[in-house]
């Protein structure tokens, strides 16, 4: 399932994968931050890429499946951001970003291996430019206690706080929190699950 392969069929099986809007907590966070150079990791069909690129902000989007970049680039280009996205395909588990090349890095629901998640996290906090921000978003672990299915295994939920062991408090102002919001479940049933939430302002 973290294979490139995998994520080319997930992509090709269906038109589209996402609802092509972006996610509420990259909104929440990013919205007051003055545009600068933003990384995109995991970038799937370009939503929260395209969204930084209207508000100014010159973005490097990464993905594993060039179906979905396909995608993303055709969004940016309808959207009229087109020159201000560079899309890449790479696995960043392989090829790790540039360090301290970024004002803001964003990393939205990637779940692995506790081991390969951790090796990832510090390598997207070390692209983090002195003054930027890390906002890391995973589905809490709380939410397998409700009707969402999920399709990560128990072991790949993890906390803000989880996220944030990988950073020296030292040189991090982190706020970690489980953020509430509410969904429709399978079953057309309204239900409140929880987004594991690090926003992390890099001091040196």
């Amino acid at each position: 399932m973290f294979t490139e392969q995998a994520w080319e069929q997930r992509y090709s099986s269906r038109p589209s994968v996402w609802s092509g809007r972006p996610n509420p907590q990259l909104v929440a966070e990013a919205t007051g931050l003055p545009p600068g150079r933003a990384l995109d990791v995991g970038s799937g069909e370009g939503a929260d890429a395209v969204w930084l690129a209207r508000r100014g902000w010159q973005v490097t989007a990464v993905d594993i499946s060039r179906v979905a970049l396909e995608r993303a680039a055709a969004h940016a280009e309808d959207a009229g951001v087109a020159d201000r996205v560079e899309w890449i395909h790479a696995d960043v588990r392989e090829q790790p970003p540039v360090e301290a090349g970024y004002d803001l890095v964003n990393a939205q629901f990637m779940h692995l291996p506790g081991d390969e998640r951790d090796v990832l996290f510090a390598r997207l906090a070390a692209a983090v430019a002195v003054g930027g921000t890390l906002l890391i978003v995973g589905h809490h672990p709380w939410d397998l206690r409700t009707s969402i299915n999920r399709m990560h295994l128990p072991e790949m939920m993890y906390t803000a706080e989880d996220a944030a062991a990988v950073l020296d408090p030292a040189g991090w102002d982190v706020r970690a929190e489980a953020r509430p919001r509410t969904v429709v479940d399978p079953q057309g049933r309204e239900v409140t699950i929880h987004d594991a939430v690090l926003v992390a302002r890099r001091r040196s």
